[in-house]
């Protein structure tokens, strides 16, 4: 009797002891997470400056982390010149993140998409433009890239950007370097100029399955000048990819490449969100399924405007996408009416 008692009571304390353990690995996996992370991202961070702290359209504040659906602006920015100003925002996604659903959706919007910029946004240059040239003009005229470059996105989607990351060419390769590699299922073969060699070596991809580096990551979201790019398009590499670096990310121990990662964010990445809004957003979407991320696209066509070619959205193809990305954010009635008298 007394030998059942004494292994109940061991018992009990391995359990206790186990516990505790648990407890004590997760204090120091947050704070380890925390303090590597908000030094790299006290660098990166980079607010909008917002009158309101967030955006216009909204109605209320939203709370990243908490039970508001949020939508955050994904720029690949080609920041060849130094100064910045240059660049243009080579890649645009609109990601939306609904915590009540456990939804996100992606979607693409055309960097050669056909907007109009005022004389306050481009200065001599006013009139119609790429809208990745949105970050070109808003480095040149004060107005911000990353600022300028959200507000045409809202304008053109009718939606509220609540945050954004921008990451440029070299921050893209280190990550997936850091992450060891990204395996995408490529659906067609083509090759690509690499943008690291010098002699603009080509990088090929064959059909099937294929874990890519940095280098090969960047030349397969690049690609668009290739005739296999009408069939298995930019805008859908783009989306594989994000898809499959998440896979990677949640299928492989992270916690001991945080330090890497966390310098590529400070010297490459700028982003709206503070590290604890980061550490949230890790938090409530850790384990998301990527198979149900749901992907919009904006229907249109590529024309040839003034000798540039453009592409160039349908009224029913905008509606129909930004009134999807209404239904995900779920914005209040109030908003809608908002959103309809800004853009009067």
């Amino acid at each position: 009797m007394s030998t059942s008692v004494s292994k109940g009571k061991k018992w009990r304390k391995n359990v206790i002891w186990g516990i505790l353990l648990l407890a004590v690995a997760g204090v120091i996996y947050i704070s380890y997470f925390l303090i590597t992370i908000y030094g790299a991202t006290k660098e990166a961070y980079v607010e909008l400056e917002r009158p309101e702290g967030n955006s216009e359209l909204r109605e209320e504040a939203v709370t990243v982390g908490s039970e508001d659906p949020i939508s955050i602006l994904l720029m690949g920015v080609d920041d060849y010149d130094p100064s910045g100003h240059n660049g243009r925002a080579d890649s645009l996604i609109v990601v939306t993140l609904n915590p009540n659903t456990k939804q996100i959706t992606m979607t693409t919007i055309p960097r050669d998409t056909r907007v109009e910029f005022s004389t306050e946004e481009a200065g001599p240059y006013a009139g119609f433009h790429k809208i990745n040239a949105a970050y070109m003009y808003g480095s040149m005229f004060d107005h911000g890239g990353h600022k300028l470059t959200v507000e045409k996105v809202e304008k053109l989607l009718d939606i509220p950007i609540d945050e954004y990351v921008a990451v440029n060419f070299d921050g893209f390769k280190d990550i997936v370097n850091v992450l060891g590699g990204v395996t995408v299922d490529i659906k067609e073969p083509f090759w690509e100029k690499n943008f690291y060699s010098v002699d603009e070596e080509r990088i090929y991809f064959t059909k099937g399955k294929k874990k890519l580096d940095g280098e090969e990551a960047l030349a397969f979201v690049r690609m668009r000048k290739r005739e296999v790019n009408n069939v298995y398009s930019r805008e859908e590499r783009q989306r594989q990819f994000i898809k499959a670096s998440i896979d990677e990310v949640i299928s492989t121990n992270t916690l001991f490449k945080i330090g890497e990662i966390a310098n590529i964010l400070g010297e490459n990445i700028k982003t709206s969100l503070s590290p604890m809004e980061i550490f949230r957003l890790q938090q409530t979407y850790a384990s998301i399924n990527t198979s149900t991320i749901k992907t919009f696209k904006i229907e249109g066509e590529d024309q040839r405007v003034n000798n540039i070619y453009y592409f160039i959205p349908t009224e029913e193809g905008l509606s129909n996408t930004s009134q999807r990305l209404k239904e995900e954010l779920e914005l209040s009635e109030q908003e809608k009416i908002n959103i309809e008298t800004e853009w009067e």
